[in-house]
């Protein structure tokens, strides 16, 4: 089977210092994949990278076996590629709706194309666009401040928008970087499932940093941990909370403990 996300033997530098060293990571279609390291490990670098922010200096990124290194970073959105941001970047002046109809008109050119040419599809097209938007609020629990301003929002509700938004696209590859950054316990856990039902219900890859163990550990499927921009291990939950490597260059026993 073909990887949905193949990093092969990557190098990103900025100003002569690397960020990411000779890391390589093969990702399969609808996998859910944990990227997890210490604090300037390299993670958000790797996304960057993926999503054509910045370039990698050697080595080779694939999506579904197509080289998409080099390439710029709407186009590789356009192939399936969405993402989340650690500080969500919103339109403050739309509501929740129509920051997340954003997101599903980047899946919909054809669509939208149809309504802006006032052909006959238009209305029905912008009808399922908005029923897509609103299944995807139902789904992180916002359907109560679809007509708020995104402005408005504290940080948590933001985070969700942002997942609601990035999910409603149906991405073959989303790429999550701290999606449960400011949210409670209580939040997460709801915001985590909710993304889990939609990457299953739409076969969409999901690589997914995060800080919170205990999310983390529930969450993904396999764990891949990166230390000075190298991979260090690579496994199930189980076996990462057991790696001793693992612990003594990241975790350490109490958030062992914590994650259980």
């Amino acid at each position: 089977m073909t990887p949905r996300l193949a990093i092969a033997d990557i190098c990103v530098g900025f100003g002569g210092v690397r960020a990411v060293e000779h890391l390589s990571i093969t990702v399969a279609p609808g996998e859910i994949r944990g990227l997890i390291g210490p604090n300037g490990a390299g993670k958000t670098t790797v996304i960057n990278a993926i999503t054509g922010v910045v370039p990698a200096q050697s080595g080779a990124i694939l999506l579904d076996g197509r080289a998409i290194s080099g390439l710029p970073a709407h186009v590789i959105s356009r192939m399936g590629v969405g993402r989340t941001f650690q500080h969500v970047e919103a339109f403050g002046e739309l509501t929740v709706l129509e920051n997340v109809l954003v997101g599903a008109g980047r899946a919909a050119a054809p669509r939208l194309l149809s309504y802006a040419l006032s052909l006959p599809s238009a209305r029905a097209s912008e009808a399922s666009l908005r029923k897509e938007a609103l299944a995807a609020l139902g789904a992180f629990d916002l359907l109560h401040v679809q007509n708020e301003r995104a402005s408005g929002l504290p940080f948590g509700l933001l985070k969700r928008m942002d997942l609601a938004r990035s999910m409603v696209a149906s991405p073959k590859l989303l790429l999550m970087d701290e999606p449960t950054s400011g949210m409670s316990e209580s939040e997460a856990d709801s915001a985590i499932a909710a993304a889990r039902h939609l990457a299953e219900r739409h076969g969409t890859t999901l690589l997914v940093v995060e800080h919170n163990m205990r999310v983390m550990m529930s969450l993904a499927q396999r764990i891949s941990v990166v230390q000075f921009g190298s991979l260090i291990a690579e496994g199930t939950p189980a076996e990462i909370q057991s790696d001793r490597t693992v612990i003594e260059a990241y975790l350490g026993e109490e958030v062992i403990d914590a994650a259980h």
